[in-house]
Formats: C-alpha cells, structure tokens, sequence
C-alpha cells in the first residue's frame, strides 16, 4: 500500500511516522524547504527560543510520539501549578485556581465573584441559537469576566476574538454542563470529580518542553523518514487515478525537478485548510468551499533576552496574559527560563512574547524592528525592566492559528460527511478537533489506524 501524506508539520509527520512504523509505503511532500510548519526552534548566543508553540500539554498519543522519536529523556517538564497572571488595570494579577476563583485574589471583583456564586447555585439553560464565546460569558458572568478570564484566556489558545469564536465550537463541555447540569459550575466541578477518579494514580498532566526546543521532535521524525520525505514539492491537486490504474489517486506535484504524477492508494492532507481546498476542489468542490471559508490569524512572536538585574518584576510562574481594554498590543508572555532549564545563559532571562492575534492583525504586518520595539516598550512597563534586550528574535506567522469562530465545528461536519464518499482520503490538522499539539497527534493517529485497518494487507511492525 502506497499512502501520500501531504504536509510536514506535526500532524503530516506524525501521521507518516506511524504509517511506517506499522509496514506502510509512505511518501510526505510539503513545498517549504524545511519540516515542522509553524513549530520551529533557534539557539542564539546562549538563548533557545521557540517561534510556534512554546510548549506541549501532554497526552498520551503525544508521550507514544516523543517516546518513538527516541526523545523521552530530552524532555523538560515545567513546575506544576505555576502561577499565572493577567494585567489588568495597570498591575499583573494572580489567577485563582479551581474553585479559588470564588473567594480570592484581585483579578474579579466582588459583582464578578457573585454572578459565579449565583451560577453555582442557580437554574439556567442555554438558548437555541448558537452563542459567541463574548456573548455566553457576558450572559453567565458579565463583562468583567470576560474581559479580565475569558478573553485572555482564549487569546493565549486561539489568538482569537471572542465576539467571534463560537462556544460550542472553542469550548463545548461549557454548553454542555449549562444544559445537562443548569449550571456552569455544578457540571464542571462533577466533570473533575470524576476525571479525579478515572485518572486516580496516574500522574497528572503537565507541560513540556523538549531540551533541544521543541523542533527537535519534528527533526528526529524527519530523520526517521528519510528520504520519505520530500520538501519543496507542492502538491497542486488530488485527483481520482483512471480506470486503468490500479492506484486509487494521482497527485500533481511540482518541485525543481519539474512536474509530475504521483500514485497513491490513500492519501491524507496535512496542509492547512486553504491548501487543503485548493487541492481538492475538483474532487470535492463543496468541501473545498467550506474549507476556504476558515479563517485564519496571524501571530508575531518575539523572543527577548535580558540580564536578571535589568527584570525588577519576579519572574516566578507560567507568564501573564492581557486583559481586555488594557489598551496594550501583547497578548501576553511565557516567562520561558522559570518553567525550562537552558534556555537562557546563566543570570539571564528569556521571555516570550505575542501580539497579534484575530483582534489586531495590523500589527503583524509591521517591520519586524517596529514589532519588537513594541514588544519590549511594554514589557518594560509591566515587568519594570531597565535598558535594553541583551538578545532578540522574531517570527511572523501570517496563518498561525485556524479559527473557530460560529458554525466552525458544523462545517467541519459537512466536510467530513463529503468526504466519507471519497474512499481512502482523510484530513488531519489543527483546524479539525483543536489547535493543540496534542490534539493534531491524536488525529494524525487515528487517521493512520483507519488507513492501516482498511488496508490488511500491509504488514505489522516496526520498519523505521
């Protein structure tokens, strides 16, 4: 069986790895001239910076990856319960954890704190219509909640506008819980009990971090793959192979070599969505039209190096987000050194900042100069820093992070329906299931389990 993995970042690559180690004949085309998609790592005099995400949330498919690449001793993990914060009104405050969010801390208010208390012990339901993420916050809890909790929170996953991004579609156990339990509350502190119960004596989940950065999982599966691999292919179209051949599609590709016919029995499209609709819009021109509709924002991430004396501010902890209304462009930063040993030299500072976003695309298209310049103006307010970065590095991801605005999960239904017609060729990728890494690796899995159990005939077993 010959399968045709479309895409190099993570969920190509960990779809391929997968294939093959099972027995399957796999080739893996992208048109960059490097593997890892927006996941990319650069070591700068001393400093380690991460241009995509800046750490993983671990799942089980995820640790079944690292441990395959051979990488398992090479990863980090950061301090669990690290504390975390959003700057609001000209301070950075504390975020309460689980059920201390009722009682404590600066960052809601007394009025806030009530509309919680009166969830927890009231009887809602929601309505009919599908509800934006800002709406239904606004509807439960009010404004502040969604400007100093939820819409920070919801920038650092999706970089997305909560007017926007649908709740069912971002966050659907909160739908959920309000219609099964009549209470936000009620039905999440029974969700952890009984997450507390099936996950009793596993350890809990964490962030991690690979020693090398984080492109070193992508670099390791390259290798494996070998010449697998083909980058600076783009694949033009997907199309249906004839009745005289005996593989199931024939791919367009064109690289430096010039153009040419791939065949292929599956094949699975790990590009974004865009991509993905440019190539299979002869094959399945209603998907292809649902497919481009998804949009996407843009992201600038810059990292900035700075000797621990110039940092007035305390460093301990996960990093702060930005409340709404702050009138400030960071979305927020990772304190990267005080979760992950190396990545700064010693006596130094490495923090990772983003702005950007589905709410401010502008300020991507700045100089990079200009966008770092921002970016350690306001760090120098909030944090208390003195002088300039030691070290800095920036990375513009025009299409960073899908989004899951209104009706997205509905119309990623109806491409999935279309293309259960079409035999032997699958989507994976983080507009499907969700943007996290540990996401893009379970449908990357799955995906090649479905190949590998239509396909019996393909051998089991380590072939890598």
């Amino acid at each position: 069986m010959r399968v045709a993995v479309i895409g190099a970042g993570i969920s190509g690559l960990a779809c391929a790895f997968r294939l093959a180690e099972r027995g399957a004949d796999v080739a893996v085309f992208d048109r960059a001239s490097r593997t890892g998609g927006v996941i990319a790592s650069a070591a700068r005099n001393g400093f380690l910076f991460e241009f995509g995400p800046q750490s993983f949330q671990t799942t089980a498919a995820l640790k079944d990856l690292i441990r395959a690449a051979g990488l398992a001793e090479e990863c980090d993990r950061a301090p669990a319960r690290s504390p975390r914060y959003v700057y609001a009104a000209g301070r950075l405050r504390p975020v309460p954890m689980g059920p201390q969010i009722l009682v404590a801390g600066s960052l809601l208010g007394l009025g806030a704190r009530l509309r919680l208390w009166r969830d927890l012990a009231g009887d809602s339901r929601p309505p009919d219509r599908e509800e934006s993420l800002a709406e239904f916050v606004r509807r439960k809890f009010g404004s502040e909640v969604l400007d100093r909790l939820a819409g920070p929170f919801v920038s650092g996953i999706y970089a997305g506008d909560p007017e926007r991004l649908g709740l069912r579609d971002t966050f659907p156990d909160l739908y959920r819980w309000e219609k099964e339990d009549r209470s936000v509350l009620r039905g999440a502190m029974k969700a952890m009990r009984a997450r507390k119960d099936k996950d009793a004596g596993k350890p809990r989940p964490s962030f991690l971090a690979l020693r090398r950065g984080n492109a070193s999982l992508l670099d390791a599966l390259s290798a494996k793959l070998g010449d697998r691999v083909h980058l600076g292919a783009s694949v033009e179209s997907v199309s249906r192979s004839d009745a005289s051949s005996q593989a199931g599609f024939q791919l367009a590709v064109t690289s430096s070599a010039g153009a040419e016919t791939f065949c292929a029995d599956s094949v699975v499209i790990a590009a974004p969505a865009d991509s993905a609709a440019r190539m299979l819009s002869g094959l399945a021109p209603s998907a292809a039209e649902r497919l481009a509709s998804i949009e996407y924002a843009p992201v600038a991430v810059v990292g900035t190096g700075y000797r621990r004396e110039q940092v007035r501010r305390s460093l301990e902890g996960f990093g702060f987000l930005v409340a709404r209304g702050e009138s400030r462009k960071l979305l927020g930063t990772v304190w990267m050194s005080s979760l992950f040993p190396g990545r700064a030299p010693e006596g130094q500072v490495n923090l990772a900042s983003f702005v950007g976003g589905a709410t401010d695309p502008a300020t991507t298209e700045l100089p990079e100069e200009e966008i770092a310049a921002i970016v350690e103006r306001e760090l120098a307010e909030i944090l208390e820093i003195r002088g300039a970065a030691t070290e800095r590095s920036v990375w513009v991801h025009r299409r960073a992070l899908p989004q899951y605005n209104i009706g997205h999960r509905a119309r990623i239904a109806e491409v999935r329906a279309e293309l259960q017609r079409i035999p032997d060729l699958h989507l994976v990728g983080n507009y499907l299931d969700g943007p996290s890494t540990g996401v893009c690796v379970e449908t990357a899995f799955l995906a090649a389990d479905l190949i590998l159990a239509q396909k019996p005939e393909v051998s089991v077993g380590a072939t890598l």
